[in-house]
């Protein structure tokens, strides 16, 4: 007896089921205090979940440090980003364009190498 063959389910894709890339969201800090609004971590002592973004703050949303207005906030881009302008990234040796955390690790890199050569230096005598 014949029976019938099942489709074949695992190569089947379907397209319209991709889920697009979720760009990440900017930060904007306080030019009051310094405060920075990350919108993925929200601000829980002001009832803000985590996941909202600047733009869809509460007209009464106020900054939990200093109690600026949103109108005081600058966007200082998403976290991970070189800072900085971006028509100065091409200057610098290529400097300008790492992160921050790049940046320290070659600056306190370069501090403990520095450290070790002096060190080795007492081993001259």
């Amino acid at each position: 007896m014949d029976t019938p063959e099942a489709p074949d389910l695992e190569n089947t894709t379907d397209t319209a089921q991709a889920e697009p890339e979720a760009q990440p969201l900017d930060r904007y800090e306080c030019r009051a205090c310094g405060y920075i609004y990350e919108p993925e971590k929200g601000d829980s002592s002001g009832g803000i979940l985590p996941g909202t973004p600047f733009e869809e703050l509460p007209v009464t949303w106020r900054c939990p440090v200093c109690t600026a207005r949103a109108a005081a906030f600058a966007n200082i881009g998403p976290s991970g980003t070189a800072s900085g302008f971006k028509e100065n990234f091409g200057y610098g040796l290529g400097v300008n364009t790492l992160t921050p955390v790049q940046k320290s690790l070659l600056i306190f890199g370069g501090l403990l190498s520095a450290f070790f050569v002096m060190l080795s230096l007492y081993g001259l005598n």
